[in-house]
């Protein structure tokens, strides 16, 4: 039986991957951070399943320990701080979590399981002011936000150490994935939940920012099976993974209003607090290389994706609301 760890397994693709590897037959160990308030929604079903250990990024012995402790084949590092406006009012603290820890993370390996396999989350965010469209492995990277900028020093740290020590290290450079467990305080799920809302009566109006930026969505679940395959490959590779399709948060807002069977103009107004200092104006994938070597494609479209969204949102509110 082969053995997993997963940091970040309380989140959004921590609680897909886990799910895929248990159904694969693997042992899966999950990293949590000690908290007087602990999360664990997304993983409840899964409790049962998986061994918690706890540890954190920002604390190297604990890594080493929960390294001994699980003698994994094969480490997902998704932990970090992710969420981009944060990132902003807290750059050291996203610099430590999402850039240093990688190192803390990638050091513990070396020193504990060295012949592990290790998958880096990197981030579209890192391409920011895009130098080419589409992105992809060799678009220079132009961050344009603390998280971004964090992002490429643990995408970089993580080809260093692979190819200063020969480890199996590989960075996934995913771009934006949603599902109906992404965090409220992201776009796609502010919006789907603030769809719901209106249905149901608990408001009446949507405040968003920047309707006019562009990314690549796709789907979480389908995006955790290209993580896995690039550890299943004989030598570590960095690939990126999107759809290939660009849509507007416009769009997306249309998209979600119209799932809901409501007009989205009575309801949608603009806050500049939710503008960002230095916008993403496109996100745009070429996940070529991941379609020819690791024959990964998208299982769920994005009318699909924000249709499963609004629909999972709308049967919490329902139940709230009844």
């Amino acid at each position: 039986m082969k053995k997993a760890l997963i940091t970040g397994i309380t989140g959004q693709d921590g609680s897909y991957l886990a799910e895929l590897l248990l159904g694969k037959g693997y042992q899966v160990f999950g990293m949590v951070r000690r908290s007087s308030t602990e999360n664990f929604e997304r993983i409840e079903h899964l409790r049962s399943k998986v061994t918690l250990l706890q540890a954190d990024l920002l604390d190297q012995l604990s890594l080493i320990k929960i390294l001994e402790d699980s003698k994994p084949d094969e480490i997902y590092n998704l932990a970090a701080q992710s969420f981009v406006p944060t990132s902003w009012t807290q750059p050291v603290l996203t610099g430590e979590f999402t850039a240093i820890g990688v190192t803390r993370l990638l050091e513990a390996m070396r020193i504990v399981c060295p012949e592990a396999k290790f998958y880096q989350a990197s981030s579209s965010e890192m391409f920011g002011k895009v130098q080419a469209v589409p992105q992809d492995e060799t678009t220079p990277f132009y961050p344009r936000s603390p998280y971004g900028v964090a992002k490429v020093y643990g995408h970089y740290i993580t080809i260093n150490l692979r190819e200063s020590y020969d480890l199996f290290a590989v960075s996934g450079i995913l771009f934006n994935h949603e599902s109906p467990r992404r965090g409220l305080e992201f776009v796609t799920r502010k919006i789907t939940d603030g769809v719901a809302q209106i249905k149901c009566g608990v408001t009446d109006t949507l405040a968003l920012g920047n309707r006019d930026s562009q990314r690549d969505w796709g789907f979480a679940g389908d995006y955790v099976k290209a993580m896995w395959l690039m550890l299943q490959q004989d030598q570590p590779v960095d690939y990126v993974i999107g759809t290939g399709e660009t849509h507007s948060v416009q769009d997306f807002v249309e998209k979600a209003f119209a799932a809901a069977d409501l007009d989205w103009e009575p309801h949608v107004t603009v806050d500049e607090r939710f503008v960002r200092p230095a916008e993403v104006d496109l996100l745009l994938s070429n996940p070529a290389k991941a379609d020819k070597e690791l024959g990964w494609k998208r299982e769920v479209d994005f009318d699909r994706l924000v249709q499963m969204m609004v629909e999972s949102d709308l049967d919490k509110w329902k139940a709230r609301t009844s």
